[in-house]
């Protein structure tokens, strides 16, 4: 091994001194501007982590493939409720009475649509002690967009809210539960992590209060750490609210917003979306 290297060493030199003087001056050139790309690259970068200052890392899960996060891995009997809001608000106050009554805190994912259209609903949210989170701007199946598209849907509903509250949010629901790879890394470079559910209220099929109640607390995945889908503007869901929230208190659970839930750092995702700490 030792000679195969020497040999391919006294092979470099032989060629090194048969070079012109216009070769060699080339061969420095290249050499430089080859370095000096590499370090506008690295400049590149680290510029676009100190524009966002929000980048956050992707757990992915066994398979590789990333994954929002469904639910999460806790001891505490505790839950998170959580609200879509992206058409109306004739019910708004209905559910932040109801929240206040059992004083609890939820968490409400809007579009930017949503937000311009009634600020002072995303205002009174916030006053109450409720999590802002993002829905996207447009309400888009994110997985079809490009990258610099998804960022886009996420960065003009940040910054509607931050101006009109000053609040950061960092949580983002994709339209639809729709998402890929893309989606999930996108969300995490701009700062957000990607929540879905493992509970869905099924409010949005307008059913009824008693389908929402049955559905929501007889759900098989409902348990520790569960993230429960439901909607604003849905026909029966501020009908069904109350009662649902009460069921759920006898059983022994506790509300909490997503932001409480959820971990930060130091975790893994499984094959179910579920996030798990790490000892």
């Amino acid at each position: 091994m030792k000679k195969h290297i020497q040999k391919i060493k006294f092979s470099i030199l032989k060629w090194r001194k048969n070079l012109t003087e216009e070769q060699k001056q080339r061969i420095k050139e290249l050499a430089f501007r080859a370095t000096m790309a590499v370090m506008m690259i690295v400049a590149l970068l680290s510029s676009i982590t100190a524009v966002t200052g929000r980048s956050i890392t992707v757990s992915n899960n066994s398979s590789g493939r990333d994954l929002p996060i469904y639910c999460v891995q806790t001891d505490k009997n505790q839950l998170s409720l959580s609200f879509d809001a992206a058409w109306g608000n004739e019910d708004t106050q209905a559910i932040l009475d109801i929240l206040k009554k059992h004083d609890i805190n939820v968490t409400f994912f809007m579009t930017g649509g949503w937000v311009s259209e009634y600020p002072d609903d995303v205002k009174a949210i916030l006053a109450a002690g409720h999590d802002l989170a993002n829905h996207s701007e447009n309400h888009k199946h994110m997985s079809r967009l490009n990258n610099e598209q998804i960022k886009e849907e996420i960065m003009i509903v940040h910054e509607k809210v931050k101006e009109l509250t000053g609040y950061e949010m960092d949580l983002f629901r994709p339209p639809y539960g729709d998402y890929d790879n893309d989606v999930i890394k996108t969300a995490a470079k701009t700062g957000y992590l990607t929540i879905q559910w493992d509970v869905d209220s099924l409010d949005w099929k307008d059913y009824g209060v008693d389908s929402i109640i049955k559905t929501v607390c007889e759900h098989k995945n409902l348990g520790n750490g569960s993230i429960i889908l439901m909607h604003n503007g849905a026909k029966f869901t501020h009908q069904a609210l109350d009662a649902m929230i009460a069921k759920l208190k006898d059983a022994g659970y506790e509300f909490v917003p997503i932001s409480e839930l959820v971990y930060r750092e130091n975790y893994s995702m499984n094959h179910e979306g579920r996030q798990i700490p790490k000892s």
